[in-house]
């Protein structure tokens, strides 16, 4: 048992020493910084998180949560809005099974740089660049496939005689999915959010290229923090602001873990 939880925790340091080595370091001074590089603080300071949370004009790190924010739900929403109806369709009616869904299951598959230069001329024509909604439908997209193969899966776990027996109630289609068909979907519902705005919260290559100053993702708005007038980067700066930008979604996953977890093992074991 001890050789076990040994093996465990080692491999756990080793997995997680940036991660690790990243929250030490925001809690450095400079000159400890560089002269201690070790995971050791000699004397922890919130020197880093106050220059953080306090800067301003470019570097306002709440500009940047509140984009990020606006965009993760929109990305993590609206694909749920869109893949509830299409998942039913395509499990009950039998609607693009055959086609549709792999093509759009298999469109994750794809390196999201190709669609960046055919994204950026639509966005440029249309007005969405540096736009909260403009990167939320961009990541509305990515989150897509997933959204769907969950909710496809979910509503084939679902009995037929439920549906049945609610039209023979008088149910109509509206009302059939919203109260029958919809709570029973809750735990994949729960797991393609989460999942949805923990992959929009963390997107960096849209943020970059689709937003400039209005609408930067904290993911890219980090980066700003980095450098000082003398052409250097504050470390200690550099590292609050990643843990700072990193705690919404861990918080997110760490509240919904069971949740998460009780929806991935949903319909695995069937008798």
């Amino acid at each position: 048992m001890a050789l076990r939880w040994a093996v465990f925790g080692l491999a756990a340091l080793l997995l997680n020493f940036p991660v690790i080595a990243t929250a030490v370091t925001a809690f450095k001074a400079p000159g400890e910084v560089t002269r201690n590089p070790s995971l050791w603080i000699e004397e922890p300071t919130l020197a880093n998180f106050a220059a953080v949370l306090t800067a301003s004009d470019r570097l306002n790190i709440y500009h940047h949560l509140g984009n990020s924010l606006v965009a993760a739900l929109i990305g993590a929403v609206l694909p749920l809005v869109v893949a509830f109806p299409l998942a039913w369709a395509m499990v009950r009616r039998g609607v693009g099974r055959g086609v549709l869904f792999p093509v759009v299951v298999n469109l994750r598959a794809l390196p999201l740089i190709i669609f960046a230069i055919p994204l950026y001329m639509m966005y440029a024509a249309a007005g969405l660049l540096d736009t909260r909604l403009g990167l939320g439908l961009v990541l509305a997209v990515v989150n897509l496939p997933l959204a769907v193969l969950l909710l496809v899966n979910a509503v084939g776990d679902i009995p037929a005689e439920l549906e049945e027996a609610a039209r023979m109630d008088g149910a109509r289609l509206p009302r059939l999915l919203l109260r029958v068909v919809l709570p029973l979907c809750r735990p994949a519902f729960v797991t393609a959010f989460v999942f949805g705005f923990i992959t929009a919260w963390n997107e960096f290559l849209f943020g970059l290229i689709l937003t400039t100053r209005e609408a930067v993702p904290v993911t890219v708005g980090a980066s700003f923090f980095f450098a000082t007038a003398g052409g250097g980067v504050q470390w200690g700066m550099a590292a609050a602001v990643m843990v700072v930008a990193a705690l919404p979604p861990l918080v997110l996953g760490l509240v919904m873990y069971r949740r998460i977890t009780g929806s991935v093992m949903a319909g695995a074991v069937k008798g």
